[in-house]
């Protein structure tokens, strides 16, 4: 393909991981698609099908140490149309949420992903509890979230501005894009934001236009697109996780819709979503107020006053012990999930800053 490894997103520190744990014999390369055990793996050359060696499955200690989309790692070639992956570069970045159901478990979404664009459809799914979670999973793995709000044309100007006041209103001061996926509207803003060697992910549950979105920005039909309800509700058609290099160089990773968006160790994610709650905090009476019935606590004097909202404030407190209790039940996850060379920066200072 004749196409550069820092062109796929390969930077100077994680090639200097890359040289540091690929044997001779093997060759870094990205994993962009994931589907049943099976992945393919793309270098400046070409892309294969491969699998993970069983030396390395042995030594896997829990799921989310085997590759994902969006990571790097290093492979033996075994022939011109096949390959084995043998070690996974520790990422600088990454996406991931508590497995659906009851086990504690942890799903690897993305990694090594520059911006997270989180889609909800204003028509049917607008949710801004939900949205909070999402961006607590962006912040807790060190990706930059931006909000994209599809099909506008089923709702009117006046509603939109509705909508986009109450992400405001509830704390939230992460950019917010409107895309008409009739006009096209909006989608000039995201192509503005795309840098060539960047990887965005989107993000959202199933039939909110993730799909159509990457078509429009490719020019053509990349992804299947599923028929339209009279809701305005589209059918879930993404079935893997694939990187989706475009023409201009910019890469987007598309995920299956998510019902369950379940929170793990997201201490970090959480202060940075609920950074005003916690501000407020800090003049409570108590240090150790827990914002329930305390004398003095500035959090419930907040609500009372109508300076935070109710609803805000409960997620908070949701997400928090949510979070905790996951946690508790897995201890030993967050630490090897940590992006290497973690200091809170690890992975941004190449981006475009959205303001």
């Amino acid at each position: 393909m004749g196409m550069e490894l820092s062109r796929l997103g390969l930077d100077p520190g994680l090639q200097e991981q890359a040289e540091q744990l690929c044997l001779p014999d093997q060759r870094v390369a990205r994993v962009t698609a994931v589907d049943r055990g099976w992945y393919v793996v793309r270098n400046g050359e070409r892309e294969v099908p491969a699998r993970a060696t069983g030396r390395f499955l042995n030594a896997t200690a829990s799921t989310m140490d085997m590759p994902c989309i969006g990571d790097w790692v290093c492979v033996h070639y075994d022939s011109e149309e096949s390959a084995s992956i043998h070690t996974v570069v520790p990422r600088r970045s990454f996406l991931h949420r508590k497995s659906a159901g009851r086990n504690i478990e942890l799903q690897m979404i993305a990694a090594n992903i520059d911006i997270a664009f989180i889609v909800q459809a204003c028509h049917y799914d607008f949710n801004v509890a939900r949205l909070e979670r999402y961006l607590v999973m962006a912040r807790e793995g060190h990706v930059e979230p931006l909000l994209v709000l599809t099909k506008t044309d089923l709702i009117s100007a006046a509603e939109l501005q509705h909508l986009i006041e109450q992400i405001h209103q509830s704390g939230i001061n992460t950019r917010v894009i409107a895309v008409s996926n009739i006009t096209g509207a909006g989608l000039e803003q995201i192509k503005e934001l795309m840098i060539p060697g960047q990887t965005y992910c989107l993000l959202g549950s199933s039939g909110v236009g993730k799909s159509t979105l990457i078509n429009q920005l490719t020019g053509q039909d990349t992804l299947k697109t599923g028929m339209v309800s009279d809701s305005g509700e589209g059918r879930h058609t993404t079935v893997r996780r694939q990187l989706i290099v475009l023409e201009q160089g910019a890469m987007f990773i598309d995920t299956p819709g998510m019902r369950e968006i379940g929170v793990f160790g997201a201490g970090e994610g959480v202060e940075g979503i609920f950074d005003d709650i916690l501000e407020i905090a800090r003049t409570c009476r108590f240090t150790n107020c827990s914002h329930t019935n305390e004398p003095g606590c500035a959090v419930l004097q907040a609500i009372k006053n109508n300076i935070l909202q109710p609803e805000h404030y409960g997620n908070y407190v949701k997400l928090k012990q949510e979070a905790e209790v996951n946690e508790n039940s897995y201890p030993d996850k967050r630490k090897k999930n940590k992006p290497a060379g973690q200091d809170g920066q690890t992975g941004m200072k190449h981006k475009k800053k959205i303001i």
